[in-house]
């Protein structure tokens, strides 16, 4: 959802400014979109923390094949602290960028970009703090949006594939558990290294820009800039791509969805044959994660009859 929230909202304003010259929503603009872009880069960052951690505890589990279903409320909970916590840590964007205007050398046209420069017109204290922010911001960036989920996923990994190394003769896991489980690890895995790809080139350009802008000019540091944010929204048009493709149930569940607002959802026969099937298959996947006794056996269908 925070991938659309980019491509709906930031990307228009990206291509607008590149091709007038002019700021979309003026200074809001200027503050909104590198809030939203940090925002993703955090909720990307504790998502694949919290997936490695719940890879963790599938593999640690006694009874990986017959682990509970977790409760919605718990998952809202967690939800909630990725993305709070994400929008926490990028406050400090709404108050570092403002709007300014330069005229080109070349055209004599005024155009309109973003800079990194705090106002003068905060308080004291404040002002402070986002100097001290935008001096550690590179560092920041590298260490947290980048170091952390990559570090944090190869850990979990190698710590899971260590314990189900050892536990691959045991008998709670089946077979069809297992490919699950490793199929589950590839997404996580994919998921990681299409998030490094994508903000590699950030983190380069901030170096670079770091130790190098007296002698860039102003018009390569702002393709580097539109660089970073293009690659951003790959990212952000291939994660729900690559999760949907790679995570069957979810991307079953996305096509059925899909299905029934195509058809309407009309009762027929047709349907109500393909619903039974649907139903007896999704009671088979589901008997894969979870073991959990059935209590009366599926319902048989008259032979013979117009039903």
């Amino acid at each position: 959802f925070w991938d659309f929230l980019i491509l709906f909202f930031c990307l228009p304003v990206v291509i607008f400014n590149e091709i007038t010259k002019k700021r979309l929503l003026g200074d809001m603009s200027c503050r909104i979109v590198p809030f939203m872009e940090v925002s993703s880069l955090g909720v990307t960052t504790f998502s694949l923390c919290a997936l490695g951690i719940d890879r963790f505890h599938a593999a640690t589990s006694p009874q990986a094949s017959a682990r509970p279903i977790e409760q919605c409320q718990s998952i809202i909970a967690k939800l909630a602290v990725i993305w709070v916590g994400s929008m926490t840590l990028a406050v400090p964007e709404l108050l570092l960028w403002q709007l300014a205007q330069d005229t080109s050398p070349v055209s004599g046209v005024l155009s309109e970009y973003c800079a990194m420069k705090p106002s003068p017109n905060l308080p004291e204290s404040i002002y402070s703090l986002v100097l001290t922010y935008q001096n550690a911001r590179m560092w920041w960036y590298f260490g947290c949006y980048f170091c952390l989920p990559i570090l944090f996923t190869v850990s979990c990994q190698l710590v899971t594939w260590r314990i189900r190394g050892s536990d691959k003769k045991s008998e709670c896991r089946g077979s069809k558990h297992g490919q699950c489980e490793g199929h589950l690890n590839c997404t996580i895995i994919a998921l990681t290294v299409i998030y490094g790809l994508c903000t590699t080139p950030e983190n380069v350009c901030n170096l670079v820009a770091a130790y190098m802008s007296p002698d860039m000019s102003k018009q390569t540091l702002d393709l580097l800039n539109l660089i970073n944010q293009f690659f951003l929204f790959f990212k952000c048009s291939v994660t729900p791509v690559l999760l949907l493709c790679l995570c069957r149930p979810l991307g079953q569940a996305f096509m059925d969805c899909c299905c029934c607002c195509c058809e309407g959802c009309g009762p027929d026969s047709t349907s109500s044959e393909s619903s039974a099937d649907s139903k007896l298959k999704t009671e088979m996947s589901s008997s894969i994660f979870f073991d959990k006794p059935r209590e009366t056996p599926p319902p048989l269908l008259g032979l013979g009859t117009p039903c």
